[in-house]
């Protein structure tokens, strides 16, 4: 049981990295295509509203929500390999 809870305590330290990590370059590379889009469109007005209301239109959108798969896809696939091990 100590290795068990050993294994989630590393896992979930390791997906907080790849998660944390995987969220803020999905939203840098947003981030440079709104400036792209602003600069390639030559629009007036304030280039920081653009690009900020671009932003949180990207943190409601589902591309967003994907990125959690990074916690549920190896839960997922762990629990399934314990089962298989342990039940057949």
């Amino acid at each position: 049981m100590f290795a068990l809870a050993r294994l989630v305590l590393i896992l979930f330290v390791v997906l907080t990295i790849v998660y944390v990590s995987l969220s803020l370059y999905s939203r840098a590379v947003r981030r440079d295509k709104l400036e792209a889009e602003w600069d390639e469109e030559g629009q007036s007005g304030d280039r920081e509203a653009f690009v900020r209301d671009g932003l949180e239109d990207y943190d409601q959108s589902l591309r967003r929500k994907l990125i959690l798969g990074v916690y549920v896809v190896p839960i997922l696939l762990i629990g399934t390999i314990i089962y298989f091990t342990n039940y057949n």
